[in-house]
């Protein structure tokens, strides 16, 4: 049966996003897409205009997780799922999900692998491996306490049932809850705001945050961004910018 599932990049200004695409199933994704999902992540790495990477799904849902058909495929520590979400994770520069709709399974997987989550009230959100047998990989499961903490973590994982929007934002899954016809726009402003921000400091944060997350902190990581904010200009920049109340031109790149 031809793969009818699709998964696809767009470039624009400082935005990437990628857009996942299979509608009669509610944009599950074949062992394709997984595969296909790291090589677009490399292509907007690559481009220097790009200061956000969006993750959404086509029409009015996000992604209602792998695709079953071949199951067998789509487990593992070493499976197109997880070395996908693995590449999401590590991604250099600020990634959010925008969510609308049923957002399951490995659609879940991807969303808490972003940096940040912005959901539309519409949005339904499950983990549901214990209804299929799965056990997660360690860094997927780690990942969702970081998220979420260990009891709802738990609660997610055990009972494997639907949790709404609101409960979602509660329980600190989501980062914003906005009515589905905002949520475009909405996203947009979040993206300029960080695209306007200095990348330079971005850039530290994220990387500080997700080493302490993983319980791998680095003194010398600290010191190479400490070097590189004295050596950059953003701070002389930003200073100036605000002292006379213009808009920062802040010029650290990746």
């Amino acid at each position: 049966m031809k793969d009818a599932g699709t998964i696809d990049l767009t470039l624009a200004g400082h935005t990437a996003t990628i857009t996942i695409s299979n509608p009669p199933r509610r944009n599950a994704l074949t062992p394709a897409m997984w595969r296909r999902l790291p090589e677009l992540l490399d292509t907007a790495a690559a481009d220097p205009e790009v200061r956000v990477l969006v993750l959404t799904g086509a029409g009015d849902t996000f992604s209602a997780g792998a695709d079953l058909t071949g199951v067998r495929d789509l487990v593992g520590t070493d499976s197109p799922p997880t070395r996908a979400e693995e590449r999401l994770a590590a991604f250099p520069k600020p990634t959010i999900a925008r969510v609308r709709g049923y957002c399951v399974g490995g659609g879940c997987q991807l969303a808490v692998a972003c940096d940040l989550r912005i959901a539309s009230v519409d949005a339904r959100f499950a983990v549901p491996p214990a209804r299929l047998g799965i056990v997660y990989p360690g860094p997927t499961t780690r990942r969702l306490l970081g998220l979420v903490g260990p009891a709802a973590a738990k609660w997610l994982l055990f009972t494997a049932d639907q949790i709404d929007a609101a409960r979602a934002a509660v329980i600190g899954l989501v980062d914003e809850v906005v009515p589905a016809d905002e949520l475009d726009a909405h996203v947009a402003r979040l993206v300029d705001t960080i695209a306007q921000r200095s990348q330079l400091s971005i850039a530290a944060a994220k990387e500080t945050i997700d080493l302490a997350v993983a319980g791998r902190p680095s003194p010398e990581r600290e010191a190479f961004w400490q070097a590189e904010m004295l050596r950059a200009g953003d701070v002389a920049e930003g200073a100036a910018a605000f002292l006379e109340r213009r808009p920062a031109n802040f010029r650290w790149r990746p």
